[in-house]
C-alpha cells in the first residue's frame, strides 16, 4: 500500500512536496474569484445591484419579520410594527441601510423583551 517501508518516517523531500502542493491549490482556490470577478467589478450588472440589493434586502427582512404577525395577538404584533416603523424613519432621515438595519433590530429587542 504505501511505498514506505514500516518503522520509517516519509523524506523530508516528499513532506516538503505535498505542503507546497497544499499552500498552491489553497492560494489559487482562493485567488482565482479575484482574478476572475475583476473585469465584473466595472460593469453596469454590479453598479445595478450595488443600487438595488440594500432596499431588497430591506424588504426580505421586513418580509422575514412580519411573516407570522397575527391580529390576533397584538402583543406580538406591536414590537415588530414599532421596530418596522423605526427602520423606516432611520432609513428616510439617515439614508443608511446598516443604520436603518441596527436600529430596527435595537428597537425590536428592547420591545420585544422590555416593554411588551
Amino acid at each position: 500500500m504505501s511505498d514506505v517501508p514500516a518503522g520509517h518516517a516519509p523524506a523530508a523531500g516528499y513532506l516538503l512536496a505535498a505542503v507546497a502542493v497544499a499552500v498552491a491549490v489553497t492560494w489559487a482556490l482562493r485567488a482565482l474569484p479575484f482574478g476572475v470577478l475583476a473585469p465584473l467589478r466595472s460593469s453596469p450588472l454590479v453598479a445595478y445591484l450595488a443600487a438595488a440589493m440594500p432596499v431588497g434586502v430591506m424588504v426580505i427582512l421586513a418580509a422575514y419579520t412580519l411573516r407570522h404577525l397575527t391580529p390576533r395577538d397584538p402583543g406580538a404584533a406591536w414590537p415588530a410594527l414599532l421596530a418596522l416603523a423605526a427602520t423606516v424613519a432611520v432609513h428616510l432621515w439617515r439614508r443608511n441601510v446598516l443604520l436603518s438595519i441596527l436600529g430596527g433590530t435595537a428597537v425590536h429587542v428592547v420591545l420585544a423583551s422590555a416593554v411588551f
